[in-house]
């Protein structure tokens, strides 16, 4: 009987405390309110309608910061670019004031017609030509050179200006000359130059080129490409117009070829010496068959053509005149692919080129007669200059 009895007050204990412990739990629940309330980190605050909206207007800004350093970026090359055309515009004013101080004749060349100075262009195209290539120029009307009113019309709507260059015969009036003024009347395509042909000068004629050019018109970049190389100028002028805040651009295919030593081979240079030892390569410069500058730079040429050395090769001469200037050299292989079918190839896969001709024969090889078939085959829309956006 005592042990009956002392199970039943161990149960009653148990069950006292298991309900005194239930009581305590929820009148602490309930002495607290924090049922449902989660803990806080110590020292973190949550934060009120006001400060949350404030920390998405910061991500939102946060996330247009790129965008605006790359605007930023962009105005900043443009200034420099403005105020590197500024620089040699003031050069050139100031080398026109002391010619006038000194008595020194001023070319009619270097003088820019109002009518013509204040429209602003994209680019200058100076085909270089000479006497003997009638039908290279013919070939290169019938293909990429627009003829008559649209060339005009080229000229006016997309700021594209093309011309013929060509300079003189050693026998003025003669012969070569009146052929010349013949064609020009014919088709009003040609840029004449105050220099004497001769192959042996086409340093000279590409300084005088680009001192005429950027005298009578004011354009963004200035080309010279040779008469028996195809161009499609709307790829052209959509690959130079991704430049056009930049300042101080060359543009062309850069190589750097071995110096020729030796007298008699083809592209000899006579002041071999200049360029350290036997067997050593040019400095890097765009082949010859076309290439771009900008305004600065055929500027620059202009101001100081008088002292700018010749090297027997004009791709060569343009390339040293650059050097120790602060040039920004863009080597883009669109501008010298080959004939078909490379440059086939290139425009079936969407990647037209600028420029096609055969390295063998630094140019399309008989241009006069393979122009068209070239042109047929690697050629752009003809509407792609038109509709181009430069």
């Amino acid at each position: 009987m005592g042990l009956v009895r002392i199970e039943f007050k161990n149960l009653v204990s148990r069950k006292l405390t298991f309900i005194l412990c239930i009581c305590c739990f929820f009148v602490g629940v309930l002495f607290t309110d924090r049922m449902w309330t989660e803990p806080e980190a110590k020292g973190i605050s949550k934060p009120t309608g006001i400060e949350a909206e404030r920390l998405k207007i910061v991500r939102r800004d946060s996330k247009d910061i790129t965008g605006e350093v790359s605007k930023t970026r962009d105005v900043i090359e443009t200034l420099d670019k403005t105020i590197s055309n500024l620089e040699m515009e003031l050069a050139a004013a100031r080398a026109m004031q002391d010619s006038i101080v000194s008595d020194t004749p001023i070319s009619d060349y270097l003088r820019l017609p109002e009518p013509i100075k204040k429209r602003k262009n994209l680019m200058v195209i100076g085909i270089n030509t000479a006497f003997s290539s009638r039908r290279r120029r013919d070939s290169v009307r019938a293909t990429w050179m627009p003829q008559g009113d649209k060339l005009k019309k080229l000229e006016e709507e997309t700021g594209i200006v093309m011309r013929f260059v060509i300079g003189h015969s050693a026998t003025s009036g003669g012969i070569l000359d009146r052929a010349i003024e013949a064609e020009e009347k014919k088709h009003g395509d040609f840029l004449r130059l105050e220099h004497i042909e001769g192959y042996l000068e086409l340093s000279a004629k590409t300084k005088t080129y680009f001192t005429t050019a950027v005298a009578l018109w004011d354009a963004d970049f200035y080309v010279k490409v040779d008469d028996d190389v195809h161009v499609n100028i709307g790829t052209l002028g959509a690959t130079l117009s991704r430049y056009q805040s930049k300042p101080r651009v060359y543009v062309g295919c850069m190589k750097s070829g071995p110096v020729l030593a030796h007298k008699g081979v083809r592209y000899h240079e006579p002041e071999h010496w200049k360029f350290g030892e036997e067997g050593n390569k040019y400095f890097r410069h765009a082949t010859g068959q076309l290439y771009a500058i900008s305004k600065d730079l055929a500027t620059y040429i202009s101001i100081n053509q008088h002292v700018l050395h010749k090297y027997a090769n004009e791709d060569v001469s343009l390339g040293s005149w650059f050097i120790g200037l602060d040039v920004e050299h863009i080597d883009d292989r669109r501008l010298c692919c080959g004939t078909p079918p490379d440059c086939e190839w290139k425009a079936q896969a969407g990647n037209i080129c600028v420029a096609s001709f055969d390295w063998s024969c630094s140019g399309i090889c008989r241009s006069a007669d393979r122009m068209k078939e070239v042109h047929k085959r690697c050629g752009e829309d003809k509407t792609a200059v038109w509709n181009a956006s430069f």
